[in-house]
């Protein structure tokens, strides 16, 4: 039996989605300790173990650059212990002068305090574990190996590179839909509470573009150099375009539901209004999709475009108050910054808009 109030949904996901991860672990794990083992004769290559597991990881960021720097940094760690160790021997003064110098200039050369600390901590190793047959940096060649070994796997046989950014991408729709989704709701009940949460929804929005924007990275870095995915270069590039307007139109929503918050103050319910958000979430709902069948960018494009097309408050509103007019003109760069994302020039998409 799980135990009570055990997230199992939650802890499925997170087994299923890191599931393609852990298997490249194991497998470079076991190509690393093979080859340091048979090939080089090595007894125990645990340095070519810790290094696979601590080069590869288990986040998003699965760049080859990445897994270099890592595998890079442990290395110099290691080298310079075993050089301590031939100067100054082992004992108690050793470990802070070991530490204190692999640590120094580890920060040094890197703001990741995680890296750091995981290169420190195999320089500990080094320094306490009995010396291995085979004479002084026969470890630092199992780090070597664990390292080589760890971008070999992430060159040869990569995480999917779309999987890398595809549930970053999703968790960003659901946000700007699920916002739209609620400023829909609060024109047509002429209520504050729905906009209000839209605007917390989307105030926290950051983070998930920085998520995406990090697993694009990643993924392209991989498609770059990887020879079984270079056919998803084209998706990922374009992938790139929409989240730069999407970013844009995040931002763009925000002021726009804090509009609707104010014009609704007045209790009045405004269903013209509100069937135009309606229809533009509808629209980015497809644009999303979009991401994993190509084939919908098309109806997302038209879709928006009919959108544009209306934007005047003449067309929408023929009798609008000044904040009603003033949210439809607001929607203009929303319509905009979303019709380039799928794929329009920006002069074209400007040119979708009514001339006022």
């Amino acid at each position: 039996m799980r135990p009570a109030g055990f997230p199992l949904r939650a802890a499925t996901s997170r087994l299923t989605d890191g599931l393609p991860a852990i298997l490249q672990i194991v497998l470079a794990v076991t190509a690393a300790y093979a080859l340091a083992h048979y090939a080089l004769g090595h007894d125990t290559p645990l340095l070519a173990v810790t290094t696979t597991i601590t080069a590869l990881g288990l986040s998003r960021d699965a760049r080859p650059r990445r897994v270099i720097e890592t595998a890079g940094g442990i290395l110099i760690g290691i080298v310079l212990t075993e050089l301590w160790l031939q100067l100054i021997g082992k004992g108690t003064w050793q470990i802070a002068v070991v530490l204190l110098s692999v640590l120094a200039l580890l920060r040094f050369l890197t703001a990741s305090s995680a890296f750091v600390l995981a290169a420190g901590t195999q320089s500990m190793i080094v320094l306490l574990l009995p010396d291995p047959e085979g004479g002084p940096f026969v470890r630092s060649i199992d780090s070597a190996v664990g390292g080589l070994v760890a971008l070999l796997v992430t060159v040869l046989l990569p995480r999917d590179p779309r999987r890398l950014s595809r549930r970053a991408a999703e968790q960003l729709f659901a946000c700007f839909t699920g916002s739209l989704g609620a400023a829909v709701e609060s024109l047509r009940r002429a209520e504050q509470a729905p906009a209000d949460r839209a605007l917390e929804r989307l105030r926290a929005s950051q983070p998930l573009i920085d998520a995406w924007g990090a697993a694009l990275e990643s993924a392209v870095s991989i498609a770059r150099l990887s020879p079984f995915h270079r056919r998803s270069r084209d998706d990922l590039g374009a992938q790139q375009r929409v989240l730069h307007r999407m970013d844009l139109a995040t931002r763009n929503l925000r002021v726009i539901v804090r509009r609707v918050d104010f014009v609704v103050a007045d209790g009045r319910p405004r269903p013209e209004l509100a069937e135009l958000l309606a229809a533009v979430a509808t629209a980015v709902e497809t644009l999303g999709a979009s991401l994993d069948r190509p084939q919908l960018l098309n109806t997302a494009r038209y879709g928006l475009l009919g959108i544009a097309g209306r934007l005047d408050p003449r067309i929408v509103l023929p009798q609008a108050e000044m904040g009603e007019a003033v949210l439809v003109f607001m929607l203009r760069p929303l319509l905009v910054d979303l019709l380039v994302a799928t794929g329009l020039p920006d002069a074209d998409a400007r040119a979708a808009l009514p001339r006022l």
